[in-house]
């Protein structure tokens, strides 16, 4: 057994299930809720608005996996490299991959080597990446999903050489509302509770809390507004997400972007035009209006919902490509 395991308690080791390194695993996911606590029996991370990523590692082999399992080898290949020189056997890690703007995490910032495929082109943009490091999956035969999570933690944490493009994420024990004020005081987006003694598993669990200090989650475009004055490519996007199969308008999101992006936006949307909107409700903008196919799911920061269901003061942060469209819903705290 690797040596690792072998520092395990000894209970721990009974949750420990030989088994072959997977090619995929669904990630675990975070429920929102607005009831902050401190707590013993959890830890508490800090929340960094990234891209999540699966590392699979099989002999000097990486693969960097999306949440909808695009490869992003040739987007960040320095992570690619860090992981490939570490001594470690066969794992399977899971994390996040984020740029930083000054000591906040960045999605716009990141937006800048999203875009790139090649990994020259993406060593040359200038853009610093981190791979933040949270939880361990698999290691060298063994199905470590049911071990508890600090088990896991204590795993990962000796298993990497840590520095350059590769972070541990840290955590707190007990303190997670004065670890949730300090996030908010920092201007970061939040934090992630974790229940101590949980297992990983493959889906939404309310084992794992996100306590956000902003209010903020993707959207799937439903269309457009003609650009007006010298605004090029388009005036604001028309957002919604999916009840059941229902596709929701949420409003009209007008700011956060700048020309790139406008230009960028445009360039994808034309392909997508539709005679009319896909959206079920009734009541919709109809001035300048295009409607698109709702393939495109973007990510917007906002300040509130309204009673009619739309979005009070959005502002646009970026395009995600690890979300399909049709798995936006509308966050509701538990």
């Amino acid at each position: 057994m690797n040596n690792l395991l072998d520092r395990l308690p000894q209970q721990a080791h009974s949750k420990l299930r030989s088994a072959p390194r997977p090619g995929w695993s669904n990630p675990m996911l975070a429920v929102l809720t607005e009831d902050r606590f401190s707590d013993p029996e959890w830890i508490f991370e800090r929340k960094l608005d990234g891209i999540r990523c699966l590392a699979i590692r099989r002999g000097n082999n990486i693969q960097l996996l999306s949440r909808n399992r695009k490869h992003l080898n040739d987007h960040y290949p320095e992570v690619v490299d860090a992981l490939a020189e570490q001594s470690a056997g066969e794992f399977v890690a899971d994390g996040e991959i984020v740029a930083f703007d000054g000591s906040r995490t960045s999605f716009a910032k990141l937006q800048g080597r999203m875009q790139v495929h090649d990994p020259q082109t993406a060593r040359r943009t200038g853009i610093r990446v981190f791979y933040y490091l949270f939880d361990l999956l698999h290691l060298d035969g063994h199905d470590l999903t049911g071990l508890e999570l600090r088990h896991r933690k204590a795993l990962l944490r000796r298993l990497l050489r840590y520095g350059g493009s590769l972070r541990y994420t840290p955590h707190r024990v007990s303190e997670g509302e004065a670890y949730w004020r300090h996030a908010c005081g920092r201007g970061w987006e939040g934090v992630i509770a974790k229940r101590a003694d949980a297992s990983y598993v493959h889906g939404r669990s309310g084992d794992w809390l996100k306590f956000k200090c902003v209010r903020e989650q993707e959207f799937v475009i439903g269309g457009y507004t003609d650009p007006k004055g010298s605004r090029v490519g388009l005036g604001a996007l028309l957002v919604g997400y999916y009840e059941r199969d229902r596709f929701r308008y949420a409003g009209k999101v007008g700011t956060g972007y700048n020309r790139e992006m406008l230009l960028r936006l445009r360039k994808l949307l034309d392909p997508l035009e539709l005679d009319e909107p896909e959206f079920a409700d009734g009541k919709l903008p109809r001035q300048g209006v295009h409607w698109v196919k709702p393939e495109l799911v973007g990510q917007v920061t906002f300040t509130e919902w309204t009673r009619d269901g739309r979005l009070r003061h959005p502002r646009f942060e970026g395009l995600r490509e690890d979300k399909p469209a049709h798995d936006v819903v509308r966050e509701v705290p538990r």
